[in-house]
């Protein structure tokens, strides 16, 4: 019969070490899975956190635009509602302004009252178009513009450059920076 050699049992210390050791890899191993889990969620919320952050500039900039236009709108529209009703009272100015020239043309006696009274009623007029923003058109004597200018009739004047204004049927008059009625003019053509 043949012997068998025993060999020694594994020494219970190198096993309880290795264990430990083995144990202590797989718990840094599963800390390094969890920390590059970790870092990955991180760089997604920061990623997440910027998108976020530019999508509020950009919706606030789009609402302080959109401030900005209506301030813009809400001055527009104080500053021209009144154009309709400033085009009606045109045309008082007018008559107010034929009944001055027809008194002052009778040369009456009689008529200086009235004429000065139309003359005082057309000054208290013309204050409050100025208040308002109303004024009238100077616009002798300078080129015709067909955006403030409506030409009735052209005269031969050889003296002037063509498209000067010569006479004024109708004055015009600016509310604002606006036109609120465009002038009736004679010009003159054929000029240097």
């Amino acid at each position: 019969m043949k012997k068998f050699k025993k060999e020694p049992a594994p020494d219970k210390e190198n096993l309880d070490e290795d264990i430990i050791e083995a144990e202590e890899e797989l718990e840094t191993e599963e800390q390094e899975a969890e920390q590059s889990a970790a870092d990955e969620e991180i760089e997604k919320l920061k990623a997440e956190n910027r998108q976020l952050k530019e999508e509020f500039l950009r919706a606030y900039a789009d609402a302080e635009n959109t401030k900005k236009r209506c301030a813009q709108e809400i001055e527009k529209n104080n500053k021209y509602a009144i154009s309709s009703f400033a085009k009606e009272l045109l045309t008082v100015a007018d008559n107010l302004h034929r009944a001055i020239e027809a008194v002052s043309s009778s040369n009456s006696e009689n008529c200086e009252a009235l004429r000065k009274g139309v003359e005082l009623t057309e000054n208290e007029l013309s204050k409050v178009f100025n208040k308002f923003g109303i004024q009238k058109m100077d616009i002798m004597d300078t080129v015709f513009d067909p955006n403030f200018h409506q030409v009735i009739q052209e005269v031969e004047n050889k003296d002037k450059p063509n498209g000067t204004i010569i006479a004024e049927l109708q004055t015009g008059y600016m509310l604002n920076d606006r036109i609120l009625r465009e002038a009736m003019v004679v010009v003159t053509k054929g000029g240097k």
